[in-house]
């Protein structure tokens, strides 16, 4: 498993040719076709229903159309054989090639077939999307978020894979955790992964996402909005009786180490010996470390 993620990691130039993606990408014109390409009729592949990426972008997407009418597709698209559809195929990787050579009104592509499992073919997907910054922050957290559902795998292990820190996989997956409105504004571009952790914590993300996006804040604009709506909730919220309970002596002493061992303020609300235990945080990475410790990890 270990020597197939390494694989992996290298993206597509490891099962298609470094040499001949490197020419490419350098010049423009295609390369002599490497070893095992073959030209297949574009009814013969099929979209994967799992790809990672769900948006195209309608102008780029014709931008390319126009460049494979005039020079051809330079780069084969990757397809294994379509899981119970004998003599047919399935893209693991090029989707967009194949959506701009249709567009064309080409009859056929070049393809390198390969045997992948299930996994295989969603982490080609997930590299080769994130290694050209093709996915946007919710189609690319919904990516590891299958990896880690559906295949068992850690976030340290997708965090190898896809050769991004665990951190930066932790904080896309907190993205799925946002209300939806918040979720669409992500997904249609109004909103960045920066604006999104900014406001992840707050207590109204919603209201905040409305006001970034109609104001057109930077990430720095929306951390400090969303510093100033938990000092100041939005006068819409349902008000809340404080309650302070009074703390004992070993409640406060206990208050102090585990603070001491976090690193963290630690608050424990003890009522008759039930109540709560709350790490106040700064950041997300202060309490992605706190996941951590708590995990084991």
């Amino acid at each position: 498993m270990a020597e197939r993620q390494r694989g992996l990691g290298r993206g597509l130039a490891a099962l298609l040719g470094e040499a001949d993606a490197a020419a490419v990408e350098a010049t423009g014109v295609a390369a002599p076709a490497p070893a095992g390409v073959r030209e297949i009729p574009i009814e013969l592949i099929r979209r994967n229903a799992d790809q990672p990426r769900r948006t195209f972008d309608e102008a780029e997407l014709e931008e390319l159309a126009s460049s494979v009418r005039e020079r051809g597709v330079l780069q084969p698209i990757l397809v294994r054989p379509a899981p119970g559809a004998d003599g047919e195929y399935q893209i693991v990787a090029g989707e967009r090639r194949w959506r701009a050579a249709q567009r064309a009104g080409m009859r056929a592509v070049p393809a390198v077939v390969r045997t992948l499992d299930d996994i295989e073919v969603l982490e080609i997907g997930i590299i080769e999307n994130v290694q050209r910054a093709d996915l946007n922050p919710l189609e690319e957290a919904q990516a590891y978020r299958a990896l880690i559902d559906r295949f068992g795998r850690t976030q340290d292990a997708v965090a190898q894979t896809v050769g991004k820190s665990r951190s930066h996989v932790a904080n896309a997956l907190r993205l799925l955790a946002l209300p939806q409105t918040v979720r669409e504004h992500l997904a249609a571009g109004r909103l960045s992964a920066g604006h999104a952790r900014a406001i992840a914590a707050a207590p109204d993300p919603e209201r905040l996402a409305q006001r970034i996006v109609e104001r057109g804040l930077s990430v720095r604009d929306a951390e400090a909005l969303a510093r100033e709506s938990v000092r100041s909730p939005s006068p819409d919220a349902p008000a809340r009786a404080p309650s302070i309970p009074k703390r004992s002596p070993d409640t406060a002493a206990l208050e102090s180490d585990l603070s001491d061992l976090l690193g963290l303020k630690v608050e424990i609300l003890d009522r008759r010996g039930r109540g709560e235990v709350r790490v106040h945080y700064g950041s997300l990475e202060q309490l992605d470390e706190v996941c951590r410790r708590l995990s084991g990890g």
